[in-house]
C-alpha cells in the first residue's frame, strides 16, 4: 500500500510538472503573454495551466479588452479582435490601408480608446492613427524619427490622460510626447550612462533602444529601457529619480526591458525579455527593489517574450 501510495504521488507530481509548466514566486497571478519564438498568445491561470492561448506570428502588443475579447496582432502589419472563442470580430490590416499600400510597415503598438476608436502605431509611415470599425481614419499623428526603420521607428505607444501620445522611439533612443495635433511637447533622450553601445538584445548587449513608457500619477514617466537592461522613472525636468539596473536584484539579470507598470501600492512590474531560461520573464519589485514576484514559463513561452499583464482573476 505504502509503495502503492508513493507511486500515486510520484505520477502526481510529474503530472503537474508536465500540465502546470508556468513558475511564480509570490502571490500566483493570472498574466497574458505573448512570445513570437514559440508563437503563443496564452492567458495563464493562477494554478500555471493555459486557460487560452492562441498560435500568433510577430507580436509585441496585446490587450484583454474590457468586453472579455483579446486585441492582438497577427504578424507585424493587422491588428485583430476575438472573442474568447477565437471568432474575429474586428480586424485592420496596416499594409493595405489607407495610403499604406506598397509601403513597408509594421505595427508595434495600438490601444482600444474610450468611445470605440482604435489606436494604432504605423512605423515606416511613422504615423499615429485613430481609426473606427469601418477602417476610417478619424486622427493621424506624423512622427518625428531620426533614424528611420520600419522595424525600430517605435516600441509601445499609449494615449495617455491629457490625450497627447507617449512614443517609445525605439531606435532614436527617445520618448517624445506628442499633442493632438503632432506637436513635440516634452521628450527624453535615455542615457547611455557613459557605456558604450553593444548590439543585439540579451545580456550582453547595450544601448539606450527603448522598449515603452507610461505617464505616472505624479507627472513623471516610467521607461522601460529596452537594452540598455533598466526602469527609469524620470521627471518632467528629465531628472532620474529611481533607476533598476541589470544586476540590481540578486540571482536576477536582466535584459530586454519590455511593459512596465507602477501599481498603486507603489511597487513596478516589467517584463524581462531575451534574458534566458535561468531568469524570469516578468517580474515585481518594491521601491527598495526587493523582489516580491516572478513569473517564468519556458516551457509554453520561450526568450523572445516582450508582451506581459497581469489580468484580474476569474471568477
Amino acid at each position: 500500500m505504502i509503495r502503492q501510495l508513493l507511486f500515486s504521488s510520484l505520477a502526481l507530481t510529474a503530472l503537474l510538472a508536465i500540465s502546470l509548466p508556468a513558475e511564480q514566486t509570490g502571490p500566483p497571478r493570472r498574466v497574458l503573454a505573448a512570445d513570437d519564438s514559440t508563437r503563443r498568445l496564452a492567458i495563464i491561470a493562477p494554478d500555471g495551466s493555459v486557460e487560452w492561448e492562441m498560435k500568433v506570428g510577430a507580436i509585441h502588443d496585446a490587450w484583454v479588452l474590457p468586453n472579455g475579447n483579446i486585441l492582438y496582432q497577427q504578424g507585424w502589419t493587422k491588428t485583430v479582435e476575438v472573442t474568447p472563442d477565437k471568432q474575429a470580430v474586428w480586424e485592420y490590416d496596416s499594409a493595405k490601408m489607407n495610403g499604406n499600400e506598397g509601403k513597408r510597415v509594421e505595427v508595434h503598438a495600438f490601444q482600444r480608446l474610450a468611445g470605440g476608436l482604435t489606436m494604432i502605431v504605423e512605423s515606416g509611415p511613422a504615423r499615429i492613427i485613430e481609426v473606427d470599425k469601418a477602417g476610417k481614419i478619424h486622427r493621424e499623428v506624423k512622427l518625428k524619427v531620426n533614424n528611420p526603420n520600419p522595424h525600430s521607428d517605435t516600441r509601445l505607444v499609449r494615449k495617455i490622460a491629457n490625450g497627447h501620445y507617449l512614443v517609445a522611439h525605439e531606435s532614436d533612443g527617445f520618448v517624445r510626447e506628442y499633442d493632438a495635433a503632432g506637436r513635440i511637447v516634452w521628450d527624453y533622450e535615455v542615457p547611455l550612462f557613459g557605456k558604450e553601445r553593444k548590439g543585439g538584445h540579451g545580456p550582453e548587449a547595450f544601448g539606450n533602444s527603448l522598449f515603452s513608457a507610461i505617464r505616472l500619477a505624479n507627472g513623471n514617466t516610467l521607461i522601460g529601457g529596452g537594452n540598455g537592461h533598466c526602469v527609469l522613472e524620470v521627471t518632467p525636468k528629465k531628472e532620474i529619480v529611481w533607476k533598476l539596473e541589470q544586476n540590481d536584484l540578486p540571482g536576477i539579470t536582466l535584459a530586454w526591458v519590455t511593459r512596465v507598470e507602477r501599481l498603486p501600492n507603489g511597487n513596478t512590474r516589467f517584463g524581462n525579455c531575451h534574458a534566458g531560461p535561468d531568469n524570469p520573464q516578468f517580474i515585481e519589485v518594491t521601491k527598495d527593489k526587493k523582489v516580491v514576484w516572478t513569473f517564468k514559463d519556458f516551457k509554453s513561452f520561450g526568450n523572445s517574450m516582450p508582451v506581459q499583464a497581469v489580468l484580474e482573476t476569474k471568477k
